[in-house]
């Protein structure tokens, strides 16, 4: 029999809620790239997973998973459907991130990419870091330590090992981030205590990574060298005021499954024009085989060049839950903290 919520939580006393319907969809908060954490005690702290954001609506028994960009992907994810119907709540809206965790409690996109395609479900977890409406409460008002404290409780009244309550420390965020690179995390999210849930990206949620890392735009690619399947890299670019610019190409880091099953899907949408903006004089582009801006690449590279070029890019993965017209490239600013004291 479902559990229900326990009688001493009152939804309407709570600062913030309001009776409100349903929403089908809740545009996700997006957090602001900085250079290093923010100082304080007003910020929490979590760990930045390495999956999909993943939107969970539940109402009547019924649950539906939405990507960031809106696109249904409840099929994709039946155990992850399960787990969230066992929620003791008639209507909920939880945001989390879909993610395959490994022994020691790293998640890898590689290995949940490679996860769908063979139906394993070793290891995958539904991390919910935010609580946005309960059973007839919009809650973004809410304070998002109130909505995290809403949210455990709920989680632990479910009891299920695959959905997960993402931990947050309060303050020390120097050393939070330090431990995380040194553990081999992707980075970590800084939010502000007290803030509300806005379907944009602003300074209350900040974040910070350990390496860099992005997306891309597929612009095309070049043809492979004998021996090797598929092709021999991935022309790469980024939006900049609507046009499609050159960043660089990617020739490592896949598998030969990859290559072959990639090369696959460019030729469905393979175009005789380059895409991008202009095209550089470089030797190594000219026999591309360009592509419709439709797919984008997930990449870690070491830097930026004086000629806006990635260095020693490695291709991580697909990332069919962005929008290409979305991809820009991704420069921290300075931390709040730091923006205080220089205009002091």
């Amino acid at each position: 029999m479902k559990k229900t919520l326990p009688k001493l939580i009152d939804l309407q006393a709570l600062p913030g809620s309001r009776k409100a319907k349903l929403p089908v969809f809740v545009t996700p908060q997006l957090a602001t790239l900085v250079k290093e954490p923010p100082t304080g005690q007003q910020w929490l702290h979590e760990l930045k997973f390495d999956g999909y954001r993943m939107l969970s609506r539940l109402e009547g028994g019924r649950v539906q998973l939405w990507s960031r960009n809106a696109r249904d992907w409840t099929e994709k994810f039946p155990k992850v459907v399960e787990a969230v119907k066992s929620l003791p709540a008639k209507s909920a809206i939880i945001d989390g991130e879909i993610v395959i965790v490994d022994a020691q409690g790293r998640s890898s996109f590689q290995k949940l990419q490679r996860s769908l395609g063979s139906g394993t479900t070793t290891g995958l977890v539904y991390a919910v870091f935010d609580l946005i409406y309960l059973d007839g409460f919009d809650l973004k008002k809410t304070p998002l330590l109130l909505r995290k404290d809403l949210l455990e409780t709920v989680c632990k009244s479910a009891g299920t090992g695959l959905l997960r309550f993402s931990e947050h420390f309060e303050g020390n965020g120097e050393e939070f981030f330090r431990r995380a690179c040194e553990y081999g995390i992707e980075g970590i999210l800084s939010k502000q205590a007290n803030s509300t849930y806005e379907s944009t990206r602003n300074r209350n949620w900040l974040k910070v990574k350990c390496n860099r890392r992005q997306e891309f735009v597929i612009a095309g690619y070049t043809p492979a060298s004998k021996g090797l399947p598929g092709f021999g890299a991935l022309v790469l670019g980024i939006y900049e005021k609507g046009k499609l610019v050159y960043s660089g190409r990617v020739g490592t880091g896949f598998t030969f499954k990859q290559r072959t099953e990639l090369q696959k899907l460019l030729d469905k949408i393979a175009t005789k024009r380059s895409p991008l903006s202009s095209v550089p004089k470089d030797p190594g582009l000219k026999h591309t085989r360009w592509t419709e801006p439709r797919l984008v690449a997930e990449v870690a590279f070491t830097e930026w060049t004086s000629d806006n070029f990635i260095r020693h890019p490695s291709f991580q993965a697909l990332r069919e839950d962005k929008n290409p017209k979305d991809v820009v490239r991704e420069v921290p600013a300075d931390t709040a903290s730091k923006r205080q004291r220089s205009n002091r």
